[in-house]
């Protein structure tokens, strides 16, 4: 397992891991639950693990919002609003809506309507090296 063979065994942190691995597939014929298995170091390597690391994170749900807009009320107004208040929004009609994941922008869209729903289609796609400028700088 060590990329250099003439070091001696307590200088290689390899060398422990591969000899209590030997050990361990000395004792799995027994009929243990390990019995018949292939026991393999732990790597971040795809071709030694099962699924690479962008698998494991492909079914982590996350928050998608669309923004029609946003606007600075006193908390007066908030407690004075009811059924049929209209709230003035900084969009304008017409204007693309921001598409948001956990609160960060990823892309702009039209409202469409899809079966009865709204939907949107969108129009413009933040890069993805531009989205981790932007989660860098804090949004």
């Amino acid at each position: 397992m060590s990329t250099d063979d003439n070091k001696p065994p307590e200088e290689d942190p390899m060398a422990a891991w591969a000899e209590a691995l030997e050990e361990q597939k000395g004792g799995t014929d027994q009929g243990g639950p390990l019995a018949g298995d292939a026991v393999r170091p732990f790597t971040s390597s795809p071709a030694d693990a099962p699924m690479t690391d962008i698998d494991r994170v492909l079914d982590i749900p996350v928050q998608l919002s669309v923004e029609l807009g946003r606007t600075k009320v006193p908390i007066k107004y908030i407690l004075q609003l009811g059924q049929g208040s209209v709230v003035e929004l900084d969009a304008l009609a017409g204007e693309p809506m921001d598409v948001l994941v956990n609160g960060y922008l990823i892309a702009q869209g039209e409202v469409v309507v899809v079966n009865d729903k709204f939907g949107i289609r969108l129009t413009d796609v933040v890069t993805p090296s531009e989205r981790l400028k932007r989660v860098s700088r804090g949004g």
